[in-house]
């Protein structure tokens, strides 16, 4: 028997908020998978007949929390039989139920209908004093591409303004390295979470199908991340390398503002949809996607390559950050050398700011491998 059902939809920092403000730190919490093991001792204690007569007796349980975690842990029978695990010869007062599946649900509901409240994470909404943040930390963190930050302002002021419920698309495009990732993680830290970012460019084609369409409830799939999200800011990242097969599922979901798969459904509606691409220009993409995507993308922002000064600029700010987490003995060392001057004068050969980041943090380490770890040998 259950007295209460709270089913949480959202990040789990706040299904963690939510349960420390609803119990006491001291009170009981009774976790599922300690339930599991109880309902399979039950079981094999009926199948051998035995006397563990303990085992039998109905316990009271003030608080049970199934995390989102947990169904990735158990068997599929686990699943089928939610209810039944959870109330084998228990009481429980409260159960708090994070991110289940469809079917985990749909169980509650048949026998619990009545008494289940639906809780939600709640995503900051944005307006004119977030605009504001948004472009000022922008301004502190992307080096350059003026014009597609002030196009990013004005896109979301436009979707702040209208306050339609459903999801905006966003397109920046153009060289690797530039800024783009940059900006969605940018904008979703000053709406207060961790940016949800997907990279589909990574895997091979069964393993996409699955994470997109949903496959066995243990793995990780897109609607899940979704449902798991901390804003509403959403990175799918390199999207000119996603297989047009996928493509039905994203118009569903830009359309309608719901994203289901065979083990959950997801309300999308007020998300925003930064996608990162490499296409150079508005008719490369609008070719590559189809009109049908295409037409599903509010804004397209072209990012362009950044000028030898900004890469100095970028030399300079990330080369203090490498040295201000280092000891004083290796300050002393790299200072002495012209790494930094090197690269500073030789910022027209990289393109790609990843890479000369890379190359500058590799070159400060070897250089305190030679000194303090080789006793200067290849040195030259």
């Amino acid at each position: 028997m259950i007295n209460r059902i709270v089913i949480f939809r959202g990040s789990k920092k706040d299904f963690e908020k939510l349960i420390n403000t609803e119990i006491d730190k001291d009170t009981e919490r009774v976790s599922f998978m300690e339930l599991i093991q109880y309902y399979n001792k039950q079981i094999r204690q009926n199948d051998s007949a035995s006397g563990d007569n303990w085992i039998a007796r109905r316990r009271n349980i003030k608080n049970c929390i199934v995390k989102a975690d947990d169904y990735a842990s158990v068997l599929e029978h686990a699943i089928s039989n939610f209810v039944n695990i959870i109330t084998l010869n228990s009481n429980v007062e409260n159960l708090f139920v994070h991110n289940p599946p469809k079917r985990v649900i749909e169980s509650l509901k048949s026998e619990y209908a009545n008494i289940i409240e639906y809780k939600f994470s709640k995503y900051k909404k944005i307006d004119r004093k977030k605009l504001k943040r948004i472009y000022d930390n922008m301004e502190n963190f992307i080096i350059g591409q003026r014009h597609c930050k002030k196009e990013i302002i004005s896109s979301l002021y436009k979707i702040s303004a209208k306050r339609k419920d459903k999801p905006i698309v966003l397109l920046l495009y153009g060289p690797s390295g530039v800024g783009k990732t940059e900006t969605a993680k940018t904008i979703s830290e000053t709406l207060g979470g961790e940016l949800l970012r997907i990279q589909f460019s990574m895997m091979q084609s069964q393993e996409a199908y699955n994470y997109v369409f949903g496959g066995e409830h243990s793995r990780s799939s897109f609607a899940k991340d979704l449902q798991s999200r901390e804003t509403n800011i959403v990175l799918i990242d390199e999207f000119d390398k996603v297989n047009p097969i996928f493509y039905n599922a994203f118009y569903e979901m830009f359309d309608e503002g719901m994203f289901v798969d065979t083990n959950y459904q997801v309300d999308v509606k007020n998300c925003i949809f930064i996608c990162t691409s490499n296409f150079k220009n508005e008719n490369e993409i609008k070719e590559n996607l189809g009109p049908a995507m295409f037409s599903r993308i509010r804004d397209c922002i072209e990012y362009q390559e950044l000028s030898k000064k900004e890469k100095e600029i970028i030399i300079e700010k990330y080369y203090t950050e490498i040295i201000k987490n280092l000891k004083d003995d290796e300050i002393n060392i790299i200072k002495n050398t012209n790494i930094k001057d090197w690269f500073i004068n030789n910022a027209d050969r990289y393109d790609n700011i990843r890479i000369l980041k890379n190359k500058m943090e590799n070159a400060i380490f070897k250089k305190l491998t030679e000194k303090l770890i080789l006793n200067n040998e290849g040195e030259n």
